[in-house]
């Protein structure tokens, strides 16, 4: 899915949206500052393993995953950090660590940080290193349907 593909996904389904253009950056930081969104709210995207299967953790930018605390929230064993080698295929579209946290378009589980749930809306990356969508987080809500979980700690 493009990131035009993404957005029409999006207006598709009625969600109102704005695209914020950057400079290039590659941390959630760096992006966050750039493009002038608090750390708190701008979403980063975290692909994880469980249990084998890949899975996207959604946290805010100035946290980290916490994989024993994420683990036993959600009743496993382990959760581990997946490698660029294991997902950069599941989304060819998009530049690598820029992935949307639509996991639901990539036949992946989607868990957000309660933090995050929290908030009136969402910031994230729209599959480049140079481009953020904000929309409200009840939208993404509905079109994900994520599983809300304390799986972060502040970094």
């Amino acid at each position: 899915m493009t990131v035009a593909r993404f957005q029409e996904f999006l207006d598709e389904n009625g969600v109102k949206y704005v695209t914020i253009q950057h400079s290039p950056a590659y941390t959630a930081q760096e992006i966050a500052a750039k493009a002038h969104v608090p750390g708190n709210e701008l979403a980063k995207t975290t692909i994880v393993r469980i249990d084998g299967e890949l899975a996207m953790a959604v946290l805010p930018a100035s946290y980290q995953v916490d994989f024993d605390t994420f683990a036993q929230a959600i009743g496993v064993g382990s959760i581990e950090l997946a490698s660029e080698d294991d997902f950069a295929d599941r989304f060819p579209e998009c530049e690598i660590g820029a992935m949307p946290p639509f996991g639901n378009l990539y036949g992946m589980e989607v868990y957000v940080a309660e933090a995050l749930a929290e908030d009136e809306e969402i910031f994230f990356n729209a599959g480049t290193h140079s481009e953020l969508i904000r929309m409200d987080y009840k939208d993404f809500e509905k079109l994900v349907r994520p599983k809300v979980v304390n799986l972060s700690a502040i970094a």
